[in-house]
């Protein structure tokens, strides 16, 4: 889960992290108000949305004078904002950001993630911020620092300085990178967050430190332990079928393909989509309705399938070890009936009650194609979706 601009840097502001003043706006109206309250004559509106790149793709903006502020919040509310990161359909955008203006000497790079490789916290950190940093890393990774963090004796102070002295800091700039990185980490330990990023990380005209930009992605697994993050989630910045899935405990990512894909367990269900690749064929979808799924979950996985207008055949491959087959087989024909299928179905299914749901499926009536293997099952698939 991501959280907006506003709504991480406020939680930056909790733990110490020196932010730029600003008020989130969500009509021209509440932009005007919010640069009078911040005063000046001009100001920053950046584009709410859960994407990167949005300064080159016309997100944010500086104006000078009220009537700039009203006419540019006007344009970019409503907007489908699309970046490098969003694909052609772009994001919505429904809040703009009215900040402050803030003078730039050096723009800085820091983030901290979680490092599974490593199992620890890595903080990753360089001198070279702003909108380029991925160019940065691509042809110059020399200029990408990293720290790893110890998870018995934590973020340690002399980390933080050999961080800062890599980056060119002097003086009491040491200490307020210093101060940054323990709020960053104390952040991402309390919140649960795989990730949080600041970029740029500014050094303004008096020498100071200043979190320009905020990002934060939480640990989907650990939302049940913060109610309060979960109000935060903004639905219409996520694939709708994939919301939808969560609901009901469903595991989906959309995909481009045309071959809809219905199985259980996350290796098993890559490995189908790589048999259907083999095949000459694309998966429309990653979908795994898990080990212990009951009859009613596949009925709502295959509602879910059909709701891609691009699909143009179902493969359900099931191994049942826990779930047995003949209620997968019972959630099947069930869907099958209700949605009104009009799309090629071909079922593989193995392991406990296997025999007993191929029976069912061929006992139903509807126009359903049975799949002796995997193999078989892939090649069926694509060759009905060309059909």
């Amino acid at each position: 889960m991501n959280l907006h601009e506003y709504q991480s840097k406020a939680l930056f502001a909790d733990y110490g992290i020196d932010v730029p003043r600003g008020q989130v706006a969500f009509s021209a109206e509440q932009a005007c108000a919010a640069a009078t309250a911040l005063g000046g004559d001009r100001w920053v509106l950046k584009a709410q949305s859960h994407t990167g790149g949005r300064g080159k793709a016309g997100g944010v903006r500086v104006v000078e004078g009220l009537d700039s502020v009203a006419a540019v919040a006007s344009e970019l509310l409503g907007m489908r904002l699309v970046t490098h990161q969003t694909g052609p359909a772009g994001l919505p955008v429904s809040g703009v950001l009215v900040e402050e203006v803030r003078p730039i000497a050096r723009e800085l790079y820091l983030s901290a993630l979680v490092d599974r490789a490593s199992a620890r916290i890595l903080f990753i950190a360089s001198e070279q911020g702003g909108m380029d940093i991925e160019a940065v890393a691509a042809e110059q990774p020399e200029a990408i620092l990293t720290c790893s963090v110890d998870p018995v004796v934590g973020l340690q102070a002399y980390q933080t300085r050999d961080l800062a002295f890599a980056m060119n800091l002097q003086g009491a700039q040491v200490a307020a990178l210093g101060r940054i990185m323990q709020g960053l980490y104390r952040l991402l330990l309390d919140k649960d967050l795989s990730q949080v990023e600041v970029n740029p990380l500014i050094v303004n005209e008096a020498g100071q430190l200043l979190a320009l930009d905020a990002k934060i992605n939480i640990d989907d697994n650990a939302l049940y332990a913060h109610p309060d993050l979960v109000e935060l989630r903004d639905l219409s910045q996520e694939d709708a079928t994939e919301a939808a899935a969560r609901e009901h405990g469903l595991s989906y990512v959309t995909l481009d393909g045309e071959i809809g894909c219905m199985v259980n367990g996350a290796g098993l269900a890559m490995a189908t989509m790589d048999m259907v690749r083999l095949h000459g064929g694309m998966p429309a979808n990653f979908l795994d309705v898990g080990g212990g799924t009951t009859a009613a979950k596949v009925a709502e996985a295959f509602k879910l399938i059909l709701a891609d207008d691009k699909v143009k055949a179902v493969l359900v491959n099931i191994f049942g070890g826990i779930v047995r087959c003949d209620l997968i087989a019972e959630g099947v024909i069930t869907a099958v009936k209700e949605v009104h299928v009009a799309v090629p179905v071909i079922v593989r299914l193995e392991g406990t009650n296997a025999e007993a749901g191929r029976t069912m499926l061929a006992e139903s009536g509807l126009a359903i194609i049975a799949a002796s293997d995997l193999d078989d099952a892939a090649s069926k698939a694509v060759e009905a979706a060309r059909a």
